[in-house]
């Protein structure tokens, strides 16, 4: 009985000699992590130019820059100006013309003299373009009391530099008839009409005094149709007003 007691005290004590405590691997693992505080090793050397005791302000990083572009300038806005057909056109001649120093074909010019406008008031040529024409038909008086005849056609105005073609009639011009004198014609027609009287005193009257009598008669009459013969030139003076009607409607563009 004895002997059996001993036995199993003495596994008991084997088993307890075998067994190891519980927390004896977690105590050596904690052990075996360092903290953290005791590994890193801090700097307390002050930022250079800082002043000890204040916060280094951080700067911040430019901003971009967005390019303006500029804005265009505004789109011109084009508008018609229109004067309708029959509007009157009031010109003054640059130039003298008469039917004695000018011909057909010449290129001549007046300028005009007030703002031509449209049913709306606004201008549409101004004062002081330049209208181009040519003559058209040019022709003195035939005769004393006759009329010559001066026909100008303008077909172009220029405004600003830019020219425009126009479609008018001439419906006045302040032209003037104005005699020549007496000419190398009137003395020719003069002296053929005095011989004519003298050769014809002579045979009639038979002597010296005849043909005398005869010449003074033809010189006369040479006279007479000198005068109802001569040229009676028309005249156009610079200055003078000449009015145009237009046949068809002007337009031009402008840009506001």
């Amino acid at each position: 009985m004895r002997n059996t007691t001993a036995v199993i005290l003495g596994v008991l004590a084997l088993g307890a000699c075998g067994k190891k405590p519980a927390n004896t691997d977690e105590t050596a693992r904690d052990l075996s992590l360092a903290p953290a505080e005791s590994v890193a090793t801090l700097s307390d050397a002050p930022v250079q130019g800082a002043t000890p005791g204040t916060t280094t302000p951080t700067t911040p990083p430019p901003r971009a820059t967005t390019a303006t572009t500029p804005k265009p300038p505004p789109t011109p806005l084009n508008t018609a100006l229109v004067a309708d057909e029959g509007s009157l056109v009031q010109l003054v001649a640059n130039d003298t013309l008469t039917s004695r120093n000018n011909k057909r074909g010449e290129t001549v010019t007046a300028t005009l003299a007030a703002d031509l406008k449209d049913a709306r008031g606004r201008t549409v040529i101004p004062a002081g373009a330049l209208f181009i024409g040519t003559i058209t038909d040019l022709a003195p008086a035939e005769h004393p009391g006759g009329e010559g005849r001066m026909v100008i056609t303008y077909n172009t105005v220029e405004i600003d530099g830019q020219s425009y073609p126009v479609a008018a009639r001439t419906d006045s011009i302040a032209t003037y008839m104005k005699g020549r004198g007496v000419t190398g014609g009137d003395a020719a027609k003069v002296g053929a009409a005095t011989a004519v009287g003298a050769a014809a005193g002579a045979i009639i009257g038979k002597d010296v005094k005849g043909a005398v009598i005869g010449g003074a008669v033809g010189a006369a009459a040479g006279v007479g149709i000198a005068a109802a013969t001569r040229d009676i030139d028309i005249l156009l003076n610079a200055g003078a007003p000449i009015r145009l009607v237009l046949t068809a409607p002007f337009q031009r563009t402008v840009s506001r």
